[in-house]
């Protein structure tokens, strides 16, 4: 693999290799993001591969330099958890974070490529039952039409024709959406005969809509799906397929038993992929690049990390464990990572 790969952590901060995951290493000090911080998110820029954004305990940082170095961008989210990150797909200059627990739930636009920021005026409760404090879990912006889509766990799915000046809440009863624990949100544009598909995951459901995003969804309860795993933590469109799908399963939180599984027809069915090793627990996070769309990262909720070379359809673990893996990323720059002076994290061990 020619590129960088990054893996977010609740403690561990960022850790990267540019030599196919021989070695790793943490930030340095005196970054933005600290060595033993938590990072919930991580984007490439699709413009400039050298560029990736970071939802951090910090709030909202960028690196210029394909995940060397990490700088806080100023923004009203600053201090506050970054849980969720998304570019507009049509402008990347446009840019929505969203935060959440330990920090209140909120969302935030930058209309010049992270310069500047602006809370957007939507209100979120400040606890909820099921999590205490809700966290913005999924923001995906729609290639068609630039709408915003933003799910938040225990809060709702949210959405706006606007950019963010205004939003509607859209989980009730007319649209069948009943579950208010939103995990994933993502749209697969119109292909051929294949109408745009919008899919929102929730904690234990897919539901699919194929009407715009409006009127009823469809679903079907996950447990039912997939072999009695309830727990739907996110899902994937695989970047050189818009028809391929991969969702990550569980049977809870962190979980006993996690599966990946892939769909060639936009969620309609699923197969299971070809594990080569037993997942320790559910897997938590997914990430993919067009530079190499067959190449897609997989890590756990208690630090596995899993690729795959075939676009899903089977994963191999890497050599290495981590802490909480919360985020997983790779851009085809080759960083010019280093070993921390103090701290290195070994490399892989001979056979």
């Amino acid at each position: 693999m020619q590129g960088t790969i990054l893996v977010g952590t609740a403690g561990q901060g960022i850790l990267r290799s540019a030599d196919d995951g021989a070695t790793w290493h943490r930030l340095g000090l005196r970054e933005a993001i600290e060595f033993d911080g938590v990072v919930r998110s991580l984007l490439v820029d699709p413009r400039d591969p050298n560029r990736i954004f970071a939802g951090a305990d910090a709030g909202i940082c960028l690196s210029e330099d394909a995940g060397v170095h990490f700088k806080r961008l100023e923004s009203p989210a600053n201090g506050m958890h970054v849980w969720a990150l998304a570019i507009d797909p049509r402008n990347a200059d446009v840019i929505y974070a969203g935060t959440g627990a330990p920090s209140r739930a909120a969302m935030f636009r930058s209309l010049d490529g992270g310069r500047n920021w602006t809370r957007l005026p939507v209100e979120l409760p400040e606890f909820c039952a099921g999590v205490n404090r809700p966290r913005i879990l999924s923001i995906t912006v729609d290639p068609e039409d630039c709408a915003v889509w933003f799910g938040v766990e225990e809060g709702g799915a949210w959405h706006s024709q606007d950019k963010g000046d205004t939003w509607r809440r859209i989980d009730d009863a007319q649209s069948g959406i009943v579950n208010s624990d939103i995990h994933a949100i993502c749209i697969l544009p119109a292909r051929g005969m294949q109408p745009r598909t919008h899919l929102i995951a929730t904690v234990n459901s897919v539901y699919t809509n194929t009407n715009g995003g409006h009127g009823p969804w469809s679903a079907e309860s996950s447990a039912d799906r997939f072999d009695g795993m309830y727990y739907t933590r996110t899902l994937l469109p695989l970047e050189g397929d818009q028809d391929v799908l991969l969702v990550a399963i569980g049977d809870g939180t962190p979980g006993t038993r996690s599966q990946i599984y892939r769909s060639l027809d936009r969620g309609a069915t699923w197969s299971t992929s070809l594990l080569h090793a037993a997942p320790n627990s559910t897997f938590w996070a997914l990430g993919t690049h067009a530079a190499d769309p067959d190449l897609v990262f997989a890590g756990t909720k208690y630090g596995h990390l899993f690729r795959s070379a075939d676009g899903g359809k089977s994963w191999f673990k890497d050599w290495r464990d981590f802490s909480e893996i919360t985020a997983v990323a790779w851009t085809p720059v080759v960083a010019a990572v280093k070993p921390h002076p103090k701290s290195t994290l070994g490399a892989k061990p001979h056979d």
